[in-house]
């Protein structure tokens, strides 16, 4: 018997990275997180076939923008090791890495944008522990449950 799938939402500014730019990739890995809790959820939650809110973060309209899948298990984050990249970290070892990722397949972009202000609407339905909606919670990778990505797509 296979576990249960689970559900995910995961932020990525448009600029930098938007469900557009996953369709034409298709699958893409999903690095530079370097937040521990993240990094906890995609390296020890994570698994191939969970479902993925793919929200756009720090942009004129936040929201929801598509759905996509965990397409791999979680393996070390390349760009820890590279000097020149943005997310190098000189603790990271090969035979101690410290951050790791996933990689994300595209499923769908929504019919439209589920904006935040619309999500923060149902704040109360999606119970006190929903991380895009309270108060301080700067994680972009996150575990969602099967009401809240319930009720999150009925909106679409």
């Amino acid at each position: 018997m296979s576990a249960r799938r689970r559900y995910w939402m995961m932020k990525s500014e448009p600029d930098a990275f938007s469900i557009d730019d996953l369709a034409r990739a298709g699958t893409e890995p999903w690095n530079g997180v370097r937040n521990y809790q993240a990094r906890n959820f995609m390296r020890d939650g994570m698994r191939v076939g969970d479902g993925v809110l793919f929200y756009h973060s720090n942009c004129a309209v936040p929201g929801i923008a598509g759905i996509a899948r965990i397409a791999s298990p979680s393996y070390p984050d390349e760009t820890q090791f590279d000097p020149a990249s943005h997310y190098h970290d000189p603790k990271a070892s090969r035979e101690q890495p410290r951050w790791y990722l996933v990689d994300v397949a595209f499923e769908r972009k929504l019919r439209r944008l589920i904006p935040l202000a619309e999500i923060r609407e149902h704040a109360e339905e999606l119970g006190e522990g929903f991380a895009l909606t309270a108060r301080g919670n700067r994680l972009s990778v996150f575990p969602v449950t099967t009401p809240q990505w319930q009720l999150l797509l009925s909106l679409e």
